[in-house]
């Protein structure tokens, strides 16, 4: 287990979502709709002192939009996305269809970090809402075969390591579950199970690294795309981010690791700058989504001393937009 991971404070939780409609029609990006749609819940639901951040998140000038309908897209501005959750949060939505059915299920987690990794919070805030969310009529994300209001909650997991534990099973939720924000870690060993060499990095999401500073050397020839040290390097400032608090820089981060630990890191650094990409295929995402790109790189191999360090990247999310949950890939 890489001795930096006792500095996250997380809880991953496993959502599972039964729809009760004949028909319901997914939009290309749901995790900005789910975002929206939780986050005024959220807001509408707190007392007045607490729900102010809340409040101004989600009146953003693209967050308080109308929800295109099924098939339409969003403008695809980069720049202009707002409406993130005023708490350190991914939402991931699992790939799935864009058209389900009655009894069909909808798969996705919800990271929650920092200060908020709180077992307590997810139950009296963020769950309530979920509930709401599942029978709202309200007519601002009330369209036909839509989502919201065609749906329930059938069951919900708390990571512990690699393992997924239920708390609510067939809608009934258990209390006597105990939940803590270094469970995740539990047993986790990134990477020490791995024997063999991968040479494929997929992104599951489109990733941006708008107003992160980084080296000429985390990118490949390509200027909008990172090499295996540039995601290390990504992964260092989303380290900043989740350890220090979100204004911090790389330094803080390297400040706080144990002599043993920086170099580890920097071991996994000098080996990432050696393998070179062989090939990229990548294209600009879907206009809903935020990010700039998305695809697959091959490489001539990669590092089993970087895989702990980019399997971590993965499940912290890199870049910007991480709320909506952009930047995460699967190594191959």
């Amino acid at each position: 287990m890489l001795p930096l991971l006792k500095q996250i404070r997380c809880i991953r939780y496993l959502l599972v979502w039964k729809v009760n409609s004949s028909l319901v029609r997914i939009p290309d990006c749901l995790t900005v709709e789910l975002s929206q749609v939780l986050g005024t819940i959220i807001a509408q639901g707190l007392p007045t002192k607490q729900a102010g951040k809340w409040q101004k998140a989600m009146t953003s000038k693209d967050c308080n939009s109308v929800i295109p309908p099924a098939g339409e897209v969003g403008t695809g501005q980069d720049n202009a996305l707002d409406g993130e959750w005023p708490v350190e949060s991914v939402l991931f939505m699992y790939p799935g269809k864009l058209t389900y059915g009655t009894e069909e299920v909808i798969l996705w987690e919800l990271r929650l970090f920092g200060d908020w990794a709180d077992h307590g919070f997810f139950l009296e805030v963020i769950l309530p809402a979920m509930e709401e969310a599942s029978y709202t009529s309200d007519l601002r994300w009330n369209r036909r075969n839509g989502l919201w209001g065609h749906f329930d909650i059938y069951a919900a997991y708390v990571a512990q390591g690699r393992q997924w534990v239920p708390f609510v099973s067939e809608g009934k939720l258990d209390l006597r579950i105990r939940v803590s924000p270094a469970q995740w870690i539990e047993g986790l060993n990134l990477g020490s199970s791995q024997k063999h060499t991968f040479y494929h990095l997929s992104w599951l999401t489109p990733f941006s690294l708008e107003g992160i500073p980084l080296p000429a050397d985390a990118f490949t020839n390509n200027v909008h795309t990172l090499s295996l040290k540039g995601i290390l390097e990504v992964l260092i400032y989303r380290l900043s981010q989740l350890i220090t608090g979100r204004y911090s820089t790389a330094e803080d981060v390297w400040n706080i690791l144990t002599p043993q630990e920086q170099q580890l890191f920097h071991e996994a650094m000098e080996v990432a700058s050696q393998p070179c990409v062989s090939s990229e295929d990548f294209k600009k995402p879907l206009p809903a989504w935020p990010g700039h790109c998305i695809g697959t790189q091959t490489f001539e191999c990669i590092p089993l001393l970087t895989v702990p360090y980019l399997e971590l990247a993965s499940i912290l999310h890199i870049g910007r937009h991480t709320h909506f949950g952009c930047g995460t890939f699967i190594l191959t």
